[in-house]
């Protein structure tokens, strides 16, 4: 491959994926990590896009723009249910959970409803599907309602949060990057970091289009999460890149 090539392929992979990593261009294109980071370092140069640690962003990935909940629920939908399905076969009777916000989240909602197991949630989303079925089990956590994801957040959530216990921990994000991972709201991201606490087991949902991709406010480290499940289309590289700092469950549907 002519550098010419190589160069507009590079800038192909990053403006599709928002992120790209160094690995994952090493394995597309067949070129070595020095070859990689010449390329990406003179694509920098002429304003091509952003270098980043261990890879490249493009110019017009925006972190201060977060998608709406509709928007959120039509990507990946039938990844999500993957992984929603695999998540749910891990609930046990008598437990007690946190369901986190997200859509991935909400999709494992939708097939508990049968369960006898208590559930701990700031998702209106969610709690609007247990309700009926659930009764006195299933409590919504209070305060600043976030539209964007329908879930409670805030002091108020926060503070009735750390009073309480779960077997296991669901939650989600918009983006992970090395054992960093990130959502676009501060207030969403503490909830969050606190319930893991609070859990005696924690599970991160996340699709294949969450890896690689960086959002405002880090709130966990990955290697404090039991479990990532994500779905059959992530690649073998990110799979070994990220299996550094957690174990990663990948669900068995159709690869493509």
């Amino acid at each position: 491959m002519l550098k010419r090539e190589r160069l507009n392929q590079i800038l192909k992979m990053v403006n599709e994926n928002g992120i790209v990593t160094a690995a994952q261009i090493m394995e597309d294109l067949k070129v070595s990590d020095m070859t990689v980071r010449r390329d990406l370092d003179e694509l920098e140069r002429n304003g091509k896009l952003v270098r980043i640690r261990g890879g490249a962003q493009s110019i017009d990935y925006n972190i201060d723009y977060e998608l709406s909940h509709i928007q959120k629920s039509t990507i990946k939908a039938h990844e999500k249910m993957e992984i929603a399905s695999y998540a749910a076969s891990l609930i046990q009777d008598d437990e007690t959970i946190f369901l986190g916000p997200g859509t991935t989240v909400e999709l494992l909602a939708s097939l508990i409803s049968d369960r006898h197991i208590r559930v701990i949630t700031p998702s209106l989303p969610a709690f609007e599907m247990l309700k009926e079925s659930f009764e006195d089990r299933v409590i919504l956590i209070g305060g600043s309602y976030r539209s964007t994801t329908g879930s409670f957040v805030g002091p108020l959530a926060n503070k009735m949060l750390s009073s309480l216990k779960f077997s296991k921990a669901f939650i989600s994000c918009n983006g992970i990057a090395d054992d960093e991972i990130t959502t676009s709201s501060m207030a969403e991201g503490e909830l969050q970091a606190l319930a893991c606490k609070n859990s005696r087991k924690t599970y991160l949902l996340a699709d294949s289009h969450k890896f690689n991709r960086e959002d405002f406010y880090v709130y966990y480290d990955l290697y404090n999460i039991d479990e990532l499940i994500t779905d059959s289309s992530v690649s073998q590289d990110v799979l070994n890149h990220y299996g550094e700092f957690t174990k990663i469950v990948q669900t068995k549907g159709d690869k493509n």
